[in-house]
């Protein structure tokens, strides 16, 4: 409770969503003194430590956005040892990691916790498999994971993190953020492969792996013209999409 009443948010209107966020952790903290095995208050409590540490001043140190987050995790960590099967709990946990793992730029601190958001959204989807928006975020955290990890590690997760793009534009085949995801990493790897010289006849080329980054950037951007992150990255790949 002292973690969430600490926030005093950033503007009138973070003050405001505050006091609402403090109210409703009073109401999960009295759930749990009468049944300390009520996972939906963790739940829901680890939820408002997850809002609540958006909410906190960019130069709040007393509690820090970090703080708020590693107490959201624990609440997470002790609804689902409660309940195995919550698969939102398991999702939500995960972004918190991953905000977490974040704030620790390419340190082996966040290493280890990007390969724990990894695992996390994993079991989220083994949970719910009908979820593009996990696997998504699930090739995401290995996308910013092969980027710490050594080279050799390297190629394995960027792969798996295209299956993982993949596996969530099949479930919805107009899900622009994974198709744009899909063709940066592509691009990355292509990026990767003229870098270090590396040719494997039974993998792309670097030249088809630009040409497929291109095909699913220009189809991100069809999907939102008006996304500026979409046109910045068509006009980088536009010479290698067929006009």
């Amino acid at each position: 409770m002292e973690l969430v009443s600490s926030v005093t948010g950033a503007d009138e209107e973070g003050q405001s969503r505050q006091r609402v966020l403090v109210y409703a952790a009073k109401r999960y903290a009295a759930a749990l003194e009468k049944n300390p095995e009520d996972y939906d208050a963790l739940y829901n409590w680890a939820l408002v430590l997850q809002e609540s540490a958006d909410n906190v001043s960019p130069d709040s140190t007393s509690p820090s956005k970090d703080d708020l987050l590693e107490e959201a995790c624990k609440k997470y960590n002790d609804a689902t040892r409660l309940c195995p099967t919550l698969h939102d709990a398991f999702y939500n946990w995960a972004i918190a990691i991953s905000d977490r793992a974040k704030m620790r730029g390419r340190t082996k601190e966040a290493e280890e916790l990007w390969e724990q958001a990894t695992k996390n959204y994993e079991k989220a989807v083994q949970l719910n498999w009908n979820s593009p928006q996990a696997l998504n975020n699930w090739g995401l955290a290995l996308q910013e994971l092969s980027a710490i990890v050594s080279a050799r590690e390297k190629q394995k997760i960027v792969k798996t993190a295209i299956s993982k793009f993949r596996a969530a534009i099949r479930l919805q085949f107009d899900f622009h953020r994974a198709i744009y995801n899909l063709g940066t990493v592509l691009y990355a790897l292509a990026e990767d492969s003229v870098q270090t010289g590396t040719t494997n006849p039974k993998e792309m080329s670097s030249n088809e792996l630009y040409s497929q980054s291109a095909i699913y950037i220009a189809a991100a951007h069809a999907l939102k013209p008006n996304y500026s992150v979409y046109s910045s990255a068509l006009k980088l790949v536009h010479s290698m999409v067929s006009i």
